[in-house]
């Protein structure tokens, strides 16, 4: 992997000094192979690398209250079930609303703050629900679309998908790549789809899910992670959640690399959403301490950082329970929807 960023180790000295008036949008760039195609992963390294996280860095007591409050801010809350209906959309939006009970605001000293999920995800159907949902919350709505999760509808219809998430008011679209492309090294194939992908998405923000467990190689990752931000994804982003194998951190990782190398190369901020088999307050940690040691502090906001999940919320704020009270209640007493 390159790493061309300077790294520093003065504590809290961030990795990338972002712009003081937050990211912009990533416009792309021509698609130019030079950049990722002489790059080769070490698997064994990257396993190394995140096998140090948990071991050399740990919170407790009130900054792990604090790390899981910003967890919360980063979630993208989401149904994606073949049973969704509008009411378990409603009450997943008023738990994006809402993500803590009054009581545990208050005990955190959080009365006042705006505390609410990062955004709400949902099937294209499912887009306008959500959007009236959450009006005047400020909280987006993000709908999966291009024939999630296998992206293998022709690519008019994939197209047509967008537009209308969009024109019901989707603010963010997941949009899902044709694997085919990595695994045959079809990087021009793959650039077109996202950058028509890009343009029909028009003014919300667009996320490119690589469905890392299908790629076979984290080299694979690497150079599907440069091509979909060349093309101009606004994030990348593991998995559908629906692969048998989803978000790792080695493969997290080598995004989050490939994201450093491609602002080192054009001066573009791209974010990271992680998603699929992220489940509890302590998967949320490793992650978040990925993030601030590869990234720094500046990426630690749902602008750039977002963690696609549905059961994450819950142990959260089960976790926040505990450190509130000293005991924990059971799983039951957290729904979402």
């Amino acid at each position: 992997m390159n790493a061309r960023t300077e790294t520093r180790e003065a504590a809290g000295t961030n990795l990338i000094a972002m712009p003081k008036q937050g990211p912009a949008r990533n416009e792309g760039t021509a698609l130019k192979p030079e950049w990722f195609e002489t790059v080769d992963v070490n698997l064994s390294a990257a396993d190394r690398r995140v096998a140090t996280l948990s071991a050399r860095r740990s919170v407790k007591k009130q900054w792990q209250a604090a790390w899981l409050v910003k967890a919360i801010e980063c979630i993208d809350l989401t149904t994606l079930a073949g049973d969704d209906t509008p009411g378990r959309v409603e009450r997943l939006c008023a738990k994006a609303r809402h993500p803590l009970r009054d009581d545990l605001v208050a005990a955190l000293g959080l009365t006042g703050r705006r505390l609410t999920t990062g955004a709400v995800c949902v099937y294209p159907n499912m887009v306008a629900t959500a959007v009236k949902a959450l009006d005047g919350s400020g909280v987006p709505v993000a709908s999966v679309a291009t024939g999630f999760p296998a992206g293998l509808t022709p690519l008019r219809t994939r197209l047509e998908e967008i537009r209308m998430a969009v024109a019901d008011g989707a603010a963010e679209i997941d949009i899902v790549i044709a694997r085919a492309q990595v695994l045959t090294g079809d990087w021009p194939a793959l650039y077109d789809e996202v950058r028509q992908m890009r343009e029909a998405c028009g003014e919300a923000h667009m996320k490119a899910i690589l469905a890392t467990g299908d790629l076979k190689t984290l080299t694979n990752v690497y150079r599907a992670s440069m091509v979909a931000m060349m093309a101009g994804a606004d994030f990348i982003k593991t998995s559908t959640g629906m692969e048998g194998v989803n978000a790792t951190l080695p493969v997290s990782l080598v995004m989050i690399r490939a994201l450093r190398d491609y602002l080192d190369y054009s001066g573009q901020v791209v974010g990271f959403k992680p998603a699929g088999g992220i489940r509890t307050a302590k998967d949320a940690l490793a992650w978040l301490i990925l993030i601030k040691e590869e990234l720094g502090r500046d990426w630690l906001e749902p602008e750039l950082f977002r963690f696609g999940a549905s059961g994450l919320l819950a142990d959260i704020e089960r976790q926040l329970e505990h450190f509130v009270t000293g005991r924990y209640s059971s799983h039951d007493r957290h729904g979402m929807a």
